[in-house]
């Protein structure tokens, strides 16, 4: 197996650039070849047929001649040829076919005889038949001649062919090169300046754009890990310093019982914050790690997302509908599933303006429905798409995006429908 083929996905047939072009070529060649010994074939039966029609009308002018002056005519000077003064007393191989197609002036006879026809224009219903089997040169050697003109295109194929092997071996060598250095490569790992070892041609300017594209992408990546060192050391500080005041307002035991809810509400956020960021900062890095699975709850972390979310629901007469059949374990990261039921659940209690929100586990699959709106059509293909959002959304257009890379990271699989209302489906591997 070639190193090129190596490269191939599993799966994927794979289609050689130069085999393509070898065959390419070489049925070319053997179209051209074809086209060439048929114009040659018909080239020479038409010679023939043009030397002997002048020797008609040579006989024919010398026939004239003496008719005009003699008032008689004469006998055809060669005895292959004879002279009719009516069409029946043509040969019988060839009469009926000669009365069949009066204009026709080309017959073949029995036993091997050819036979050509030249009518008098001065002198209608005389006509001279010339009987010339024994002038043809290149009927008789047809078969032969066919022989050669297939030998030669096949010679003349089979050197194309060489000749096309040479040409794309050279030709997509510089390809192969360049596919063998960037395949399976991070960008920061490419030699510096690979782009100048390729010819200046296309190849040379594709190595180029690559190389500019790999740059960039290794920039890009660079400012990534820095932004995710930066964003993960600049949270975690400010949220441990709240976490800790909080406690330590707990611990002097001088607030009220209200003061103590206040309190408790803004270290749950605090929490939640920490581990919503911890969620999305692992999302950002480039070389993901499926984090702690465990036996996690569904049914506590609903009720606690619900709970995260009631502001989103004051004032409406919205109903939360959650089926019994919720209350199961599942073998997830119990923050990131937690980030999931958030943006889902937001989502559904922000755009619900009356009615019920129906949560079900059924199947391996959780499905929060909600009767709303829906989404517009002109966005349902993409709603799952970064910064797509509705016409009356007063969102960034991220929350969906965001459950779309927590499902593809953990391997759940998502889909999203909007049939009187919307419906959100969660599918877990059993």
């Amino acid at each position: 197996m070639s190193d090129v083929t190596k490269l191939n996905k599993p799966g994927q047939e794979f289609h050689s650039l130069s085999r393509r072009i070898v065959w390419q070529f070489c049925i070319f060649t053997l179209l051209i070849s074809a086209l060439y010994s048929l114009i040659s074939f018909t080239l020479m039966y038409t010679l023939e047929d043009s030397f002997i029609e002048k020797d008609l009308q040579r006989e024919v002018a010398y026939l004239s001649n003496h008719y005009r002056e003699n008032g008689n005519w004469p006998e055809p000077r060669s005895n292959t040829m004879q002279l009719h003064f009516s069409s029946a007393s043509y040969p019988d191989d060839m009469r009926a076919s000669a009365l069949a197609e009066p204009e026709r002036k080309e017959f073949y006879g029995q036993q091997g005889r050819h036979y050509h026809l030249y009518h008098l224009p001065a002198h209608p219903g005389v006509s001279l038949l010339a009987e010339v089997s024994t002038e043809l040169l290149v009927r008789p050697i047809r078969g032969g001649v066919l022989q050669f003109l297939a030998i030669s295109g096949l010679l003349i194929s089979s050197i194309a062919c060489l000749l096309a092997w040479l040409v794309s071996r050279n030709t997509t060598r510089p390809l192969k090169q360049l596919a063998q250095l960037v395949d399976g490569v991070a960008p920061q790992q490419l030699p510096d300046n690979f782009s100048r070892q390729f010819p200046n041609n296309e190849v040379g300017i594709l190595a180029r754009t690559l190389e500019h594209t790999f740059c960039r992408m290794a920039q890009a990546l660079e400012r990534e890990k820095c932004f995710t060192r930066d964003v993960s050391h600049e949270l975690r500080t400010p949220l441990a310093v709240i976490k800790n005041a909080v406690e330590l307002c707990h611990s002097r035991a001088v607030s009220s019982s209200a003061d103590n809810a206040v309190l408790q509400r803004i270290y749950d956020a605090a929490d939640q914050i920490e581990k919503a960021a911890h969620t999305l900062l692992m999302l950002a890095r480039e070389q993901h790690t499926p984090g702690q699975h465990s036996a996690t709850r569904l049914m506590p972390l609903l009720e606690k997302a619900i709970l995260d979310n009631r502001i989103l629901l004051s004032g409406k007469q919205i109903e939360i509908d959650i089926n019994d059949n919720c209350d199961v374990s599942l073998n997830a990261n119990a923050d990131m599933l937690k980030v999931l039921l958030d943006n889902i659940l937001s989502n559904a209690f922000k755009y619900t303006e009356s009615g019920t929100v129906h949560i079900a586990f059924i199947a391996n699959q959780l499905q929060i429905r909600d009767t709303g709106p829906g989404i517009e059509p002109a966005i349902c293909g993409h709603i799952t798409d970064a910064g797509v959002k509705g016409s009356q959304s007063t969102g960034f257009g991220f929350g969906l995006s965001i459950v779309k890379r927590l499902c593809e990271h953990q391997g759940w699989q998502m889909a999203v429908e909007s049939t009187n209302g919307t419906t959100v489906t969660v599918f877990f591997p059993p």
